[in-house]
């Protein structure tokens, strides 16, 4: 009877939780496709209004002789914030602003608001931990201690924009690495079809939008490049310094040789989408390897507890009933 009790007690707690979460996941997939928006038409019509301000730039410079900046102004809060504490001079890191265009950000906006972030992010982050440490929370700690949590807080706001910009580079990295064997496979169809590369690079972009957005907004940009640049290479070689994933590196060099040197781009297409599917298959076929041992751990903490109590639960509560 007392079992029985227990059960009801804290069962329908538990009932009634996972019915709520059940029906409020079914509410939130319904509601998803308004809520979420269609990131890829907005990012394509960002592509298509800079490759358009790049045209203008350039016919602006040939008939008036003088530069026109087309790049948003930086805000003038990080702008006036990094004037004031001398950090312009690192915006000359060539490495920086590499980082920072893998990652998706280009100009002198992105540039100001990185490093205003890493001094503002560390010394807010400083301030709050130590009016929470000295003010709020009671701590019966030393004192070496509670500056030693302010101080690990502000570390972690030097470097947190830092790890933003890492996982952002990594992510776009990945989605570029699965499309692109895709993209050459209907590269090498264009260009097999009598396109010219500037015509299979605006096509392949347009279609490969739908697997990869950062893939068709860099092929994008490289088609924008070399409409007005007066050496094509320099375009190719741009791509590949804003991707940094290896097999687009390839497939770039590839592009320059042949425009070098005149050879068959089919073939050499051809060979590299081949190459491209056998490291895509590879890499699935690594992690696939690893998944078993990386399963042990959870299957142990959460499996066989939940195992154990299904078999030995029905036998238990039969003791209990006797007893």
């Amino acid at each position: 009877m007392n079992l029985d009790l227990l059960l009801q007690t804290y069962l329908d707690p538990v009932i009634g939780f996972l019915a709520a979460s059940a029906v409020a996941s079914g509410v939130l997939v319904a509601l998803w496709p308004y809520i979420a928006g269609d990131s890829l038409a907005r990012r394509m019509r960002l592509v298509t209004d800079e490759a358009e301000r790049i045209r203008v730039r350039e016919r602006a410079r040939l008939q008036a002789g003088s530069k026109v900046s087309l790049r948003p102004e930086p805000k003038k809060f990080f702008k006036d914030i990094v004037d004031r504490f001398g950090l312009a001079k690192q915006t000359s890191d060539g490495g920086m602003r590499r980082r920072l265009r893998m990652a998706g950000f280009r100009g002198e906006g992105p540039m100001m608001a990185f490093l205003a972030l890493r001094l503002l992010v560390p010394l807010g982050l400083f301030a709050l931990a130590a009016l929470y440490v000295f003010l709020l929370a009671d701590l019966q700690q030393p004192f070496a201690l509670k500056w030693g949590l302010c101080v690990a807080a502000g570390c972690a706001g030097y470097y947190g924009p830092t790890i933003y910009i890492k996982n952002l580079i990594d992510k776009r990295q990945q989605a570029m690495r699965r499309a692109w064997p895709d993209a050459l496979d209907l590269l090498l169809i264009c260009v097999e079809s009598g396109m010219s590369i500037e015509g299979a690079l605006r096509k392949v972009a347009a279609e490969i939008g739908s697997q990869s957005v950062e893939l068709a907004e860099e092929l994008s940009l490289t088609t924008a490049e070399m409409s007005y640049l007066a050496d094509r290479r320099q375009a190719f070689e741009n791509l590949s310094e804003r991707t940094g994933v290896e097999s687009i590196r390839q497939a770039v060099t590839t592009l320059v040789q042949a425009e070098k040197h005149g050879t068959s781009l089919g073939q050499s297409l051809r060979v590299l989408a081949q190459e491209s599917r056998d490291t895509r298959m590879s890499l699935a076929e690594k992690k696939a390897a690893a998944l078993p041992p990386m399963l042990t751990v959870p299957m142990i903490i959460f499996f066989l507890p939940v195992l154990f109590g299904v078999i030995l639960g029905p036998a238990g509560i039969q003791v209990l009933g006797l007893m």
